[in-house]
């Protein structure tokens, strides 16, 4: 007679807290890990008792002490705070999930308010007088690029194809895509190259390495006040405009997404409900 040997105990992943949150945070983009220690950090500070003794009561009560924050600070205080805590049942650290049962307030979209119109994006660009930040700035937008994106690609993501170029971008989530560049924009960018070795970064710091993001913010500031542009410009507006430009001129909204790497075509849908073409307002008679 067989007997079934009793499967061994699952390995422990996490004996603290402070362990847990480290496994949480593992992996994540920079800015990410920064803002979601932070949330976790403060949320832990508030209710004052491990993580596995956190009562649905308690999560509400941090849930009320937000109120006074912008309504994008709250929801993303509080997305992660079940994100964590979400991850910490299926670890097995919680024996249920509490955060399941707190709602993400729901935020206003202002994505209108940060897209540029194109008149305003070739005045950013004419406006600078430095060729590399041209190029940079030129970058942000004609391919879309995330600051993280920009600041890691080589000379050797850079590669001739059909009479201009391409890039080979390692995006959010650890993905890779591949962009196409108009030849006025290749042109641009490889006179930029000069003597560059492959592996070099496309544009480098003062102390050689890779641009920081911080630095290719203040660039995109300075454009900005210097074309006379809203003050809370950054970066990320100029991927914001080539998507809405993108899809005013008819490209397909797939191939948006796959170029600005979304990774649902919802995301990218939402460039069609901030500009929309048409609206029955326009219809009545007032």
């Amino acid at each position: 007679m067989t007997h079934d040997t009793p499967d061994p105990p699952a390995p422990v992943q996490a004996t603290s807290d402070d362990q847990l949150v480290a496994l949480w945070l593992h992996g994540r983009g920079r800015h990410t890990r920064r803002a979601y220690a932070a949330d976790a950090a403060a949320f832990r500070a508030a209710v004052g008792t491990p993580l596995r003794a956190v009562t649905l009561g308690a999560l509400q009560a941090f849930a009320d002490t937000l109120a006074g924050r912008a309504p994008a600070s709250r929801a993303r205080a509080l997305s992660a705070v079940k994100s964590l805590l979400a991850f910490a049942h299926r670890l097995g650290y919680l024996p249920f999930d509490v955060g399941a049962a707190v709602a993400v307030p729901p935020v206003k979209g202002t994505l209108a308010e940060r897209i540029l119109d194109e008149a305003a994006v070739h005045r950013l660009l004419a406006l600078e007088p430095t060729p590399r930040n041209q190029v940079l700035l030129r970058l942000l937008y004609a391919a879309g690029l995330r600051v993280s994106e920009l600041c890691g690609l080589t000379w050797r993501d850079a590669q001739p194809r059909d009479g201009a170029g391409q890039l080979t971008v390692f995006g959010k989530g650890g993905k890779t895509r591949v962009v196409l560049l108009s030849a006025g924009t290749w042109a641009a960018l490889q006179g930029l190259r000069g003597t560059a070795a492959a592996d070099a970064p496309l544009f480098r710091s003062r102390k050689g390495g890779a641009l920081d993001p911080s630095a290719v913010g203040r660039v995109v500031k300075a454009a900005a006040r210097r074309a006379g542009l809203d003050e809370r410009l950054s970066a990320h507006w100029l991927r914001h405009a080539h998507a809405s430009h993108a899809l005013d001129r008819g490209a397909p909204i797939h191939l948006v997404q796959a170029t600005l790497g979304h990774a649902s075509v919802a995301t990218t849908g939402r460039y069609l409900h901030a500009r929309p073409s048409d609206s029955s307002a326009r219809y009545l008679a007032v």
